[in-house]
């Protein structure tokens, strides 16, 4: 657990970056820092491990304070990812990654066996071991960093924009490889960005920050999306927030409607019972928009269900054959309730 007490940082000049900051980030969670340009939450970052040396207050590891820690042995326990990988370029990939093992005493044969280990894990595989930084893509670049950064298989890490620096596509697939890796491993993270979206995807927690740096609210990313605090916290998380607040429940209890014709169109299966698509009148199928199952999310559902050519989702069982329809106008009735029972259980 890493605990903030009252910390607060206040620059030559009188500029204050962190206001009276007090919050816990769980242990084997990922604790997303997110805000405005300027609202201290890089400050707050580099504080846990002693980069930036609080005014007053306390940060502790484990209850621990850092600032009674030895910087170097301190930094050996926490691993660090900034946005740029921040690789040395003169070294391969291998040698990049155990560099860390190396300072700890392991011999080079060990360093660089748990290094190839560890680009493995990354999704790296043995052809990019004997690579410069600057023959890997941007993408690439950043799992070496996190490799390194895990490296002394550190309990903390810290995580700052670390994947600002890549293109939106490239992004998406080290979002997923990274919620895998930290399923796996279970670190304590803190990772700052700027993303909102980055945030509520990747943060079991999410600091939001607002200018000044105050802390504005901290909670889960469907806490966020659900009850903002105020009209800052509901602007920044933005007005879609109901829409993506359906991300964290899964269809598992939404009713569904048998199999059958809706609206005039006729869902047309396979020999196997597989949806094909909609026909009305005899006419050609046309595409069912996609097809979800019980474990997926009632955001997908209603996706599915605003671009089906009928205005229907079709769920489909493991095998893939249709088990049942779910119409818009259901859809609606669904989520009435569930936002009805919703505030009837927080006022309670």
């Amino acid at each position: 657990m890493i605990t903030f007490e009252d910390v607060v940082k206040v620059y030559p000049g009188g500029s204050t970056a962190v206001d009276h900051l007090s919050m816990e980030l769980p242990t084997g969670k990922m604790t997303v820092l997110v805000g405005p340009s300027g609202c201290g939450k890089t400050t707050s970052l580099r504080m846990i491990n002693r980069m930036v040396i609080p005014t007053s207050g306390r940060i502790l590891i484990d209850g621990k304070d850092v600032s009674g820690q030895d910087e170097a042995v301190l930094r050996r326990g926490i691993g660090y990812v900034i946005q740029h990988a921040g690789l040395f370029p003169h070294r391969t990939v291998l040698d990049n990654v155990a560099t860390v093992p190396l300072l700890l005493g392991k011999t080079r044969r060990e360093a660089r066996s748990a290094a190839m280990e560890l680009l493995e894990r990354v999704g790296l595989t043995a052809e990019f071991a004997k690579r410069y930084p600057a023959q890997l893509s941007g993408g690439q670049q950043q799992r070496v960093g996190v490799a390194r950064a895990l490296a002394a298989d550190p309990p903390v890490m810290l995580m700052d924009e670390p994947f600002s620096a890549v293109d939106p596509v490239v992004r998406e697939g080290l979002h997923r490889e990274f919620l895998r890796l930290q399923q796996d491993l279970g670190k304590t993270i803190a990772m700052v960005t700027h993303d909102i979206d980055e945030a509520i995807k990747l943060g079991d927690m999410v600091a939001v920050f607002r200018q000044g740096g105050h802390l504005a609210q901290f909670g889960t990313p469907q806490e966020l999306l659900e009850q903002p605090v105020d009209d800052f916290v509901a602007e920044f998380v933005g007005r879609d927030r109901g829409l993506r607040s359906l991300s964290f429940d899964t269809a598992a209890d939404l009713p569904v409607q048998p199999v059958g014709s809706f609206d005039g169109a006729e869902l047309v299966l396979d020999d196997a019972g597989r949806p094909l698509g909609w026909r009305r009148d005899g006419g050609t199928i046309e595409p069912t928009a996609g097809v979800f199952t019980t474990g997926d999310s009632l955001r997908m559902v209603t996706d599915l269900a605003i671009t089906s050519p009928v205005g229907a989702a079709v769920r489909v069982g493991a095998d893939g054959k249709a088990e049942g329809l779910v119409r818009h106008h259901d859809l609606v009735d669904f989520l009435a309730a569930r936002r009805d029972r919703r505030a009837a259980e927080r006022s309670a």
